[in-house]
């Protein structure tokens, strides 16, 4: 055999290895889902259901504690959210929510264990607020997570914290295409995979546009119902903007298109399956949750909680699944903790925001590298919690706006980190503990001045 037929022979396997190297190895398994002929089966990968298995386990809930005696809001202060249970049912909720979301951390994580009623610490008032989306969702959201009083699952923390602080999967809004010179048009987040659309090239946040509000889930379309341009919400960019918010539904279930489709027509509600219902009072749930109760704590967290555009870490489907076609593979915990299956009692009104003694974020004036009287309090806490741990150091960083000349916007965002590290140094702070780092340009509006962008932020590390 000649050189050249080697190489084609050679090419030929390598091509067929790289075409298979997309497609899962078998064995798979299938389940029927609908009449024969429609198409509709349900693929699963043995191997990657059996991943996900561990992380959806439920914990066990501990004995129920008695009824009787006073009630927590009588006997503890400050209790704002489940007050009415008994002190004894209300240490029981409190220790399930420490095993749920903080068991490393303990109390501590949203307490000031020297005095449990302060408010001081971010993460109570924002726990306070997640027990009252967390009653919401059971009471007002049964057509999506059933009635847990009789035989759905319903939520608690623990579906979309699992043992960690934070939920795995939330999402904050993306950072805009720089098209300042338009030569490269509106790429759309397209041609840019990321794992919320399941590495397709498909736009990348379909989550601004239609898990923002209850209401944005009503634009997800892709035909329209009437003739151009009449009605026609379903452009190009808003059918590929679906496909991409339906690709991080089949990926947070575990799932494919026929979970709720048949696919001889999309489209047809009376030829898709029940799951499909469920779905649509999904997206609106996930719309009001976070427009009722996660972007109203913008002013509770702190500025490193935040997503880069300043907005807070919001739910969508991968939240509460994790991979799974139900949450927790429709483990029952909500009925456990019947107060949690109540409607909210009442909305309180996000606290002011929070300090936190490890970071501070100084915002400035215009064209001005003068440290303002009102940031001083925050520095100092940063400045007391540096003495308290002397092997620390204090990471300094300036930013600037995308607007205006970069040489002079580097030079002011210098001299306000300059600013800074003298009001460290007046503290006490040593010259040798802080970390000066370049200066860097924020996403900011380039038709005007944008006020977070005139800012620096310390942090302990």
């Amino acid at each position: 055999m000649s050189n050249t037929r080697r190489f084609a022979a050679l090419a030929g396997v390598l091509g067929l290895v790289l075409a298979l190297s997309a497609c899962e190895r078998p064995p798979v398994d299938s389940v029927q889902r609908g009449y024969r002929g429609t198409g509709m089966v349900q693929v699963y990968n043995p191997r990657t259901v059996e991943a996900q298995i561990p992380v959806n386990q439920p914990l066990a809930a501990a004995p129920a504690a008695a009824d009787a005696g006073p009630r927590a809001r009588d006997v503890f202060k400050n209790v704002q959210v489940l007050g009415d249970l008994s002190v004894g049912a209300f240490t029981r909720h409190m220790v399930a929510v420490t095993a749920w979301v903080s068991p490393v951390e303990g109390c501590a994580y949203c307490h000031n264990v020297e005095e449990m009623s302060d408010d001081s610490k971010y993460t109570k008032v924002v726990a306070r607020r997640m027990l009252q989306m967390t009653q919401d969702i059971n009471a007002n959201w049964q057509t999506h997570v059933g009635n847990a009083s009789v035989a759905g699952a319903g939520v608690t923390c623990y579906t979309c914290h699992r043992g960690q602080n934070i939920p795995s999967q939330v999402w904050t809004k993306g950072v805009p295409q720089d098209k300042r010179s338009d030569f490269i048009g509106n790429l759309n987040q397209s041609n840019a995979p990321a794992k919320s659309v399941a590495y397709a090239s498909l736009p990348n946040d379909p989550f601004s546009a239609y898990l923002a509000n209850k209401g944005s889930a009503g634009a997800i379309k892709v035909g329209a119902q009437t003739a151009l341009p009449t009605g026609h919400v379903a452009s190009i960019q808003a059918t590929e903007a679906t496909y991409g918010l339906m690709m991080h539904m089949s990926d947070s279930l575990g799932v494919n298109c026929t979970y709720c489709h048949n696919t001889r027509n999309f489209g047809a509600w009376d030829q898709s399956t029940p799951q499909r219902t469920t779905a649509w009072h999904g997206l609106r749930m996930v719309g009001s949750l976070n427009e009722g109760y996660l972007d109203p704590l913008a002013n509770v967290f702190p500025a490193y909680r935040k997503g880069p555009l300043g907005d807070v870490a919001k739910v969508n489907c991968a939240t509460c699944h994790q991979g799974a076609f139900k949450p927790l593979y429709g483990a029952a915990m909500a009925k456990d903790y019947p107060e949690l299956l109540k409607p909210v009692a009442a909305v309180l009104p996000a606290a002011a925001p929070a300090s936190d003694p490890l970071r501070a974020v100084l915002f400035f004036d215009v064209g001005s590298p003068a440290l303002k009287g009102d940031q001083l309090p925050s520095l100092a806490r940063v400045i007391e919690s540096l003495k308290g741990a002397p092997t620390t150091q204090a990471v300094i960083s300036g930013y600037h706006s995308a607007a205006g000349t970069l040489a002079q916007n580097q030079e002011l965002a210098k001299k306000r980190a300059f600013a800074v590290r003298d009001a460290l140094a007046a503290g006490g702070v040593a010259p040798t503990r802080v970390v000066l780092e370049k200066p860097q340009q924020t996403e900011a509006n380039v038709s005007g001045e944008d006020p977070n962008a005139r800012r620096v932020e310390v942090t302990v590390r």
